[in-house]
Formats: structure tokens, C-alpha cells, sequence
């Protein structure tokens, strides 16, 4: 347990001091905020279906945790390089300890940015159902975080160097983003991209938070609990192994 906390704390510590970092990571959430949600906002209520701000929002959170989480995985990464990793690894603490602080502490990071952009679009105009909504909407965000650190934590356990996880991750990340709903509704699609929105775990916890804050839900809020409790599993699982067989 030591060790989990310790691990936690210092990925605190590094997102803490790094400031341009956590200015870097609101550009791109603030932008699709702005420029989608005003520009395409007549659009979206000339088709009947609202304020297009309410809509995003919850999107653009979620895609904000998305992007935070998965991108964890580079510190692995330059931690590998610069001997960091030998050193965590040759202490006589469980892999599992390790991979857990460090799960955690990008999860926890991924949140707060979370938790940013959701004051951002308070700002903008969005209001959410009440303040019984947020409870609810906070635990799928932190399912999203420890979803996708893990995942990308997994990733970076088998890459050894900055330029092919950042391929991987190009690949991977914005695919999971724009088939999950994000920007627009999952009613209605063709059946190609149906298909694709459910086999996106992002499309639950989007579509979760988006039933907590505004009561608009897709799937159903048990189906999206229990999609995000299984791949969150799953991908803790396999981070875990793949983790525990890094060759240094």
C-alpha cells in the first residue's frame, strides 16, 4: 500500500509542477467547446433537438479524461528511459503495487482535468440536472480515467520508444472519440457506425455522464455502468500483465 502511495503522489506532484502541461491540455477541450457548440448550436436546435452546449459537454469532459488518461502512459515511457522504471522495479515492492500507483495516479490526473472542463462549461452556459446529478457523473468520470490510464499504461508496457506510442495512440484514441458520441447522437446512425458506437467503450461513459448531468441516455445508466465495470477490468487485468513482463 506504501508503495501505491507513493507512486500516486509523485504523478500528482509531476502534473502539479507542470504547468504548461495542464495549459496545453485545455486548448483542445475549449476549442471543441467553443467553436463546435456555438458554431453548430443554431444547427442543433433547428433540428429539434436543444441547446447543441448541453449536448457536448459531457462529451467534451469525457474527452478531456480520455486524452489525459491514455497519454499517461508516455510517462512509463520516459520513466524507462531515464532509469527511473529500473529503479521502482528493482525495489522489493510487487509489480502489481507498482502498476496500481501509477493507474491511480494517472486516473486521479485525468479526473482533475475532468473536473476543469467541467467548470469551463459551466462557464459556457451548460447546466446540468440538478446537484443530485453529480455524484453519478463523477463516478463515470472516474471510470473513464481508470479505464483508459490502464489501457494506455498496457501500451507503453510493450513500446520502448516516444514516436511508436504516439503512433499507436493516434490511431487508437481519436477513432475511440469520434465513434463515441461525443459530437453527435447515437440514435439513428447507419448500421456500420451503430455497430462501431457499441463496441466503443468510450460510447458508455459518455453516454453515463451525459444521462447523469442532462437525463439524455442512449444505452440505459445500468448498461453503461456495467459496460465501463467489465472493460475497466479488463484492461486492469491486462495492464497488470503486461506490465509485470517489461524487460528493462
Amino acid at each position: 500500500m506504501n508503495a501505491i502511495y507513493v507512486l500516486w503522489v509523485r504523478q500528482l506532484k509531476r502534473y502539479v509542477r507542470s504547468r504548461a502541461r495542464i495549459v496545453a491540455s485545455l486548448g483542445q477541450p475549449m476549442l471543441f467547446l467553443l467553436a463546435l457548440g456555438f458554431g453548430f448550436g443554431p444547427i442543433f436546435r433547428r433540428a429539434g433537438q436543444g441547446s447543441y452546449i448541453q449536448f457536448l459537454a459531457p462529451g467534451v469532459i469525457a474527452m478531456t479524461i480520455l486524452f489525459a488518461a491514455i497519454f499517461s502512459g508516455i510517462e512509463l515511457i520516459w520513466d524507462r528511459q531515464f532509469g527511473f522504471l529500473k529503479e521502482t522495479l528493482i525495489a522489493p515492492v510487487p509489480r502489481i503495487a507498482i502498476m496500481l500507483g501509477r493507474t491511480l495516479g494517472g486516473a486521479t490526473v485525468a479526473f482533475v482535468q475532468g473536473l476543469i472542463v467541467l467548470v469551463i462549461c459551466l462557464i459556457a452556459g451548460f447546466r446540468f440536472h440538478g446537484i443530485a446529478a453529480v455524484p453519478a457523473a463523477f463516478a463515470f468520470m472516474i471510470l473513464i480515467a481508470f479505464m483508459f490510464t490502464a489501457l494506455g499504461t498496457g501500451i507503453a508496457s510493450v513500446m520502448s520508444d516516444f514516436q511508436g506510442f504516439q503512433l499507436v495512440m493516434n490511431f487508437l484514441v481519436m477513432p475511440i472519440f469520434f465513434l463515441s458520441g461525443a459530437l453527435f447522437p447515437l440514435s439513428n446512425l447507419p448500421k456500420i457506425l451503430d455497430v462501431l458506437a457499441s463496441i466503443d467503450p468510450l460510447s458508455y461513459g459518455v453516454d453515463g455522464m451525459r444521462g447523469s448531468l442532462i437525463g439524455l441516455a442512449h444505452f440505459g445508466m445500468t448498461v453503461d455502468i456495467a459496460v465501463l465495470l467489465i472493460v475497466t477490468a479488463i484492461f486492469l487485468s491486462a495492464g497488470t500483465y503486461l506490465f509485470s513482463r517489461i524487460q528493462l
